[in-house]
C-alpha cells in the first residue's frame, strides 16, 4: 500500500510540473504574440506619438521667431544696419574729412552791372548803376553735387552732396554727424539704464525709507523743466568761454540725469511684484544676500521690459541731441552734427537755395528714429509671452 501510495503522489507532481510548464510555454507564445502584433502598429503610427513631434526651442530662438515674423521689425533693423554702416564704414570710403574744408578756388570775380534811369529835380535824366560783385573767397562753399574740389593732401575729390557755407563736404558730414548721434545716444541710454536699475532695484526690494528717498528724488527730477534748464547750461557755457569739445560730455551728463528716473520706476514698479513671488521666498530660506536676490534673480526677469524701453530711449536721444544742437548747446561747430546742419536752415537764403545743407540730416534723423521706434515695437510683442501670432 505505500507503494501505491507514493507511485501515485510522484505522478501527481509529474501532472502538476507539466501543466505549469505548458502554462509557462503559452504565457511566452502570447506575450512573443502581443509584441509581434504592437510592433507593426508602432511603426504604422510612427510620428502620431508626442515625443516624435515635440521640438524644444529655446526662449532666445522663441524670440527671435516672434520678432522677425513681423515686417515692420525687419525694416526698423534693416533701417539702422544702413544708417550703421553709412556713419562707421562710410569715411573709410570718401576722400573728405569731417572738418577738412574745400580749399579749391571755384569762386571767380564777378561784376554784374543794372541800369536805371531816372529824372532828377532840375529836369535832367541821369542813369544810374547798380554793381553787384563776387569775390573770390579763400574756400568753395555751397559748391553743387557732383562736383570735384582740391582735398587737404592735393587730391582731386567728389563732393556727392556738394559743400556747405564753411567749405565742408555735406556727404561725409553726414556720416560723422549719424556716428555722433549714435554713440551719444547708445552711451547716454545705457549709463542712464545702469542708474535706473541700480536706483529702482533698491527702492523695489527694501521699501520704506529707502523707497520713499529714491522715489521723491525723482518726482523732483521730473519736475523739472529740461529745455530751459539746457537754455542756462548753454548761455553758462557761452558766458565762461569754457571749450566747445567738452561741451559733448556735459550734454551727456544732462541728457543722463534727465532720463534716469523713467527707468527707476519702470524697475521699482516691476520688482515691487516679483519681490512676492515663491521663488523668492525659497532665495530667503537659502539665506542669498540682498544684492544677489535683487541682481541675480529680480533684474533678470525685469530684462524684457528694460530691452524694449532701452530700444525706444534710443529714438528719443537723438531727437533730444539734434535739437540741442539746432540750438547750438551741443557738439561745437568744428564737430558734424546732425543737429547743427539742420540749423543751418534757419538763414533764409539756405532754407530757400540750398536744401542739401539741411535736407539729407533731418532725413537721416527721421529715419535712425523711425528704426529704433519699429525695432522696439517688435521686441516688445516678441518678448510678450502673453502675445499670439
Amino acid at each position: 500500500m505505500e507503494e501505491i501510495k507514493n507511485e501515485i503522489l510522484n505522478n501527481t507532481a509529474e501532472a502538476e510540473e507539466d501543466k505549469i510548464a505548458a502554462v509557462e510555454e503559452s504565457a511566452v507564445q502570447v506575450g512573443e504574440s502581443a509584441a509581434a502584433a504592437v510592433a507593426p502598429a508602432k511603426n504604422d503610427n510612427k510620428g502620431e506619438f508626442i515625443s516624435d513631434n515635440v521640438r524644444i526651442v529655446s526662449p532666445l530662438k522663441l524670440v527671435l521667431k516672434r520678432f522677425f515674423r513681423s515686417r515692420l521689425s525687419i525694416i526698423g533693423l534693416v533701417m539702422f544696419l544702413a544708417v550703421v554702416v553709412f556713419s562707421f564704414l562710410g569715411p573709410v570710403f570718401v576722400g573728405w574729412g569731417e572738418d577738412e574744408p574745400d580749399y579749391s578756388p571755384a569762386q571767380r570775380t564777378t561784376i554784374n552791372y543794372s541800369s536805371d534811369i531816372a529824372i532828377g529835380g532840375d529836369g535832367v535824366e541821369y542813369t544810374y548803376y547798380t554793381v553787384s560783385v563776387s569775390r573770390p573767397t579763400d574756400f568753395n562753399p555751397h559748391a553743387e553735387a557732383f562736383t570735384y574740389g582740391i582735398n587737404e593732401n592735393g587730391k582731386k575729390a567728389l563732393h556727392v552732396l556738394g559743400t556747405d557755407a564753411s567749405g565742408y563736404d555735406i556727404f561725409v558730414r553726414l556720416m560723422y554727424g549719424g556716428r555722433l548721434s549714435l554713440m551719444l545716444s547708445f552711451l547716454v541710454v545705457v549709463v542712464y539704464t545702469v542708474i535706473g536699475i541700480i536706483m529702482g532695484g533698491l527702492a523695489g526690494y527694501f521699501g520704506g525709507w529707502v523707497d520713499m528717498i529714491i522715489m521723491r528724488l525723482v518726482d523732483i527730477l521730473n519736475c523739472l523743466p529740461s529745455l530751459p534748464i539746457m537754455l542756462i547750461i548753454g548761455a553758462f557755457f557761452d558766458g565762461s568761454g569754457m571749450d566747445e569739445g567738452i561741451r559733448v560730455y556735459f550734454m551727456m551728463g544732462v541728457l543722463t540725469l534727465m532720463s534716469w528716473p523713467g527707468t527707476t520706476r519702470l524697475v521699482r514698479g516691476q520688482i515691487l511684484s516679483l519681490r512676492e513671488q515663491e521663488y523668492m521666498i525659497a532665495t530667503d530660506a537659502l539665506g542669498f544676500s540682498p544684492w544677489r536676490k535683487i541682481f541675480k534673480h529680480l533684474v533678470p526677469n525685469v530684462m524684457p521690459q528694460l530691452i524694449v524701453s532701452m530700444t525706444l530711449g534710443l529714438g528719443g536721444t537723438i531727437l533730444t541731441e539734434a535739437s540741442l544742437s539746432f540750438l547750438n548747446l551741443g557738439a561745437p561747430s568744428t564737430v558734424a552734427s546732425l543737429g547743427r546742419m539742420v540749423n543751418a536752415a534757419k538763414a533764409p537764403s539756405v532754407l530757400a537755395n540750398y536744401p542739401l545743407d539741411w535736407l539729407p540730416a533731418g532725413l537721416i534723423i527721421i529715419i535712425a528714429v523711425v528704426a529704433f521706434n519699429f525695432i522696439g515695437d517688435g521686441l516688445r510683442d516678441a518678448l510678450d509671452p502673453k502675445m499670439k501670432r
